[in-house]
């Protein structure tokens, strides 16, 4: 849209800003699915503002994980910097509506957005890690980006003490999603752990004759236990962000990221598990812990 045409923009009216809301919780409710174990625990108010900061990370993901010529994609991505930079302006797209009125009631962000479509240009152009630093750096902008957006809405009680620790539970989610997804991301030629540590470890990554990631005498999954204690360290500090929180956003962001934990823990326990399949745990346990983080949220 034109500055000229959003000039000639109506402000919106409650109707119509109730329907943004409604269609950011539809994508929501479509997409989200880990997630959506937790930000039904919010209270009203704030679960439009995370649907609103979800629905919107979600186009930009889709623009990275799309099937359009990386060109394209990379264009997309530029309008999505540019819709970031327009958010407070008039504007008819129902999302960043949304996102607007809530960013104009919470202290979300907005610019946190900028690096999630960084972290989604890297994967566009292929981008992979020679160190642990390279890949945090991503990790920061693909996940620790919505733990900050995320701590917005929450509305933390010190908002500069919470933000590094929403990061760092951003990074031990993604570092978690790394982990689960290895086989899948090398089917699609993506590769995210450490260039040097791969090399020091003697794994190279690579199917086997079965579709498995070769395991190679153990080492691949040696690894990857490695992998998943020390994304157990993210845990432990980004953890630290609850009792910045109230009980309903604490029980959000606990039943979110113990959803990803447990993942890891699981990873933990059998690192070939995730060398032949994507792992999962059953809609039983997540609804377990979702209504596990209500009651511990209340202590």
């Amino acid at each position: 849209m034109t500055d000229d045409q959003h000039a000639n923009v109506a402000p919106p009216n409650a109707v119509e800003i109730a329907a943004a809301y409604a269609e950011c919780e539809r994508i929501m409710k479509s997409a989200a699915k880990n997630f959506s174990y937790g930000i039904r625990l919010l209270a009203p108010a704030k679960r439009g503002a995370l649907a609103a900061v979800y629905a919107f990370a979600r186009r930009i993901d889709d623009i990275g994980d799309g099937n359009l010529p990386a060109p394209e994609k990379l264009r997309l991505l530029d309008d999505a910097r540019r819709d970031i930079k327009a958010i407070g302006g008039a504007t008819t797209d129902p999302v960043l509506l949304a996102l607007t009125d809530a960013a104009s009631r919470l202290p979300i962000p907005v610019p946190a957005f900028l690096e999630l479509v960084d972290g989604c240009e890297f994967d566009v152009r292929g981008t992979t890690y020679e160190t642990f630093t390279d890949l945090v750096h991503y990790c920061r902008c693909v996940a620790g980006s919505i733990g900050r957006l995320s701590t917005g809405v929450f509305d933390a009680s010190d908002m500069v003490a919470a933000n590094p620790l929403a990061d760092a539970l951003g990074v031990g989610l993604q570092l978690t999603n790394i982990l689960r997804d290895v086989r899948e991301d090398l089917r699609n030629g993506r590769i995210y752990l450490p260039h040097d540590e791969l090399e020091a470890s003697g794994v190279e990554l690579r199917l086997d004759d079965e579709g498995f990631v070769a395991d190679d005498g153990g080492r691949t999954s040696t690894l990857i236990r490695e992998q998943a204690a020390r994304a157990e360290k993210w845990y432990a500090e980004g953890l630290q962000l609850l009792p910045m929180l109230d009980s309903r956003s604490a029980a959000c962001c606990s039943a979110m990221a113990g959803i990803y934990h447990r993942l890891l823990k699981r990873i933990a326990r059998d690192p070939q598990a995730v060398l032949r399949e994507r792992i999962s745990l059953p809609a039983w346990e997540k609804a377990y812990l979702a209504a596990r983080s209500v009651t511990t949220s209340r202590r």
